[in-house]
């Protein structure tokens, strides 16, 4: 499998360090407020890797952390704590704040069919760990302290040699990167424009998000959380970091600097980052009014397997231009994909005994088409190609009547396999489906309507169960054939 590395800028042949192990760590989210749907494409596009990287064999442990403290509002370690800024929007303590968006961030991810991780660590309840690891940078001279009530430990780049390499900027871009407000707001006593803090003072006072620790009280920076958590599940040195694009500049950089400064090894062998979304053309921005949650898309009546099947259209290292009319879009081709399936599960039972053999060639070389693909840096677009072309071999006269069983067989099996790394259900259509007492009795009411020739009752029951059941119908001469355009649970 070749992956992109940011480190390296170029696509490299994926090598673990143990064989046939991953180890995999993605920057979860700072649970403040709700994920917006251009925060949850990294978890789609990371979700992916690791469902290729498992069918190809490899045992993965993924690590998705989440940010209960320490995230300043800005990354380069200025301004509030965002939960505490959450805490004074909400009226809420910190815990019930972490806990309400964490359970919100779960939900979301599930619906998008993204699998849960290995772990799941909180960094409030890792301080022992972040400690330690800030003792050790402290012992071999990386940290300076930084008095006064909005102080702290930082580190100093300027002891790390090659800090920043990930980023690849240049001394005056560094300057630029990391002096937005620096003088304003950052405490007097600070050497360096791209040093961080791994531990910030606060008073005695402070009693919420706050902890004992040898060089004063405190909590941890956003920097040292993930470095900690990731060592701690993963070991020292692990295969593959990932996050989006705005990480690339501060918070990964950081993270390599002060893991690699405490351990004297290198921290991950591959940094993969997924690219931007952008809404109608545009930046998403509060004042545009143009921030979609997931639950925004359910509740405007759209699928969340229809987003994570538009974003699986655009690959993760290009920005994704969201719209309303190409979710629709996307949603009416997973449509077609789910009754394209059940009519193959029909073929399978009765179809014909010889198969097309020239057929059958083109399904296997699409279906090998498929995984090239997807080992070539998780180019989902060209595999979504050639999964379409699988369809196009399936004869479409007769409403696939001259699909012989052998060759919807094939069909299915190969939708099985794609479906363990796209992720998008169609393993569940690939099998006859339980059809509710409801819909069986709106369908017979349907044909008594007709058999009446009463077709303005017959065209309203076809509308209730198209748009409240998700059901299909079909009229043939063989009978009324119905198919399910989303899971019937769903």
């Amino acid at each position: 499998m070749q992956l992109y590395n940011t480190l390296t800028r170029r696509k490299e042949t994926f090598k673990p360090i143990h064989d046939r192990e991953v180890g995999m760590y993605a920057c979860g989210p700072t649970v403040y407020y709700s994920a917006h749907i251009g925060n949850l494409r990294a978890y789609v596009a990371e979700d992916t890797l690791k469902r290729a990287l498992v069918h190809e064999g490899y045992k993965v442990k993924h690590v998705i952390n989440i940010t209960d403290v320490g995230h300043l509002v800005s990354d380069a370690d200025i301004g509030e704590d965002k939960i505490r800024v959450a805490t004074q929007r909400e009226h809420k303590s910190a815990e019930e704040v972490a806990s309400f968006y964490t359970n919100l961030f779960v939900k979301d991810i599930k619906l998008l069919n993204v699998e849960m991780p290995d772990v799941m660590p909180n960094a409030s309840k890792h301080i022992t760990d972040i400690l330690a690891l800030i003792k050790k940078l402290d012992e071999k001279g990386y940290l300076y302290k930084v008095p006064g009530p909005k102080g702290g430990m930082y580190f100093d780049t300027s002891k790390f040699k090659g800090y920043g390499a990930l980023a690849k900027t240049d001394e005056k871009d560094f300057e630029e990167t990391h002096t937005a407000g620096f003088r304003v707001e950052r405490p007097e006593g600070v050497k360096n424009p791209s040093d961080f803090a791994v531990w910030r003072f606060v008073g005695e006072d402070v009693k919420d998000l706050a902890w004992d620790s040898e060089w004063g009280r405190g909590f941890p920076g956003w920097h040292i959380e993930c470095s900690a958590m990731g060592m701690k599940y993963l070991g020292q040195h692990f295969d593959i970091h990932c996050g989006g694009i705005d990480h690339i500049p501060i918070h990964h950089p950081n993270e390599i600097a002060q893991s690699e400064a405490a351990t004297g090894e290198k921290f991950v062998n591959y940094w993969i980052h997924v690219e931007f979304v952008k809404v109608d053309g545009q930046k998403m921005s509060k004042s545009l009014k143009n921030i979609y949650t997931i639950q925004d898309l359910v509740d405007k009546g759209y699928s969340p397997l229809g987003y994570r099947y538009l974003a699986l259209g655009t690959h993760y290292r290009k920005p994704f231009n969201f719209t309303f009319e190409s979710l629709k879009r996307a949603e009416n081709n997973l449509s077609g994909i789910y009754v394209f399936l059940q009519k193959m599960v029909e073929r399978e039972h009765e179809g014909a005994a010889e198969s097309d053999k020239e057929a059958m060639k083109k399904i296997e070389s699409e279906r090998k088409a498929f995984f090239e693909a997807v080992r070539n840096d998780l180019d989902t677009p060209r595999a979504l190609m050639h999964m379409q072309a699988v369809m196009s071999s399936a004869s479409h006269e007769k409403n696939y009547g001259d699909v012989g069983k052998d060759e919807a067989n094939l069909i299915l099996e190969a939708f099985r396999e794609f479906d363990g790394v796209l992720g998008l259900d169609f393993g569940k259509f690939t099998r006859k489906l339980h059809t509710s007492e409801e819909v069986k009795r709106l369908i017979d009411e349907r044909e008594k309507a007709r058999e009446a020739g009463d077709f303005e009752k017959s065209d309203r029951i076809r509308d209730t169960l198209k748009n409240g059941h998700g059901v299909i119908l079909e009229d043939t001469k063989q009978g009324i054939r119905f198919y399910y355009a989303c899971l019937p649970e769903r």
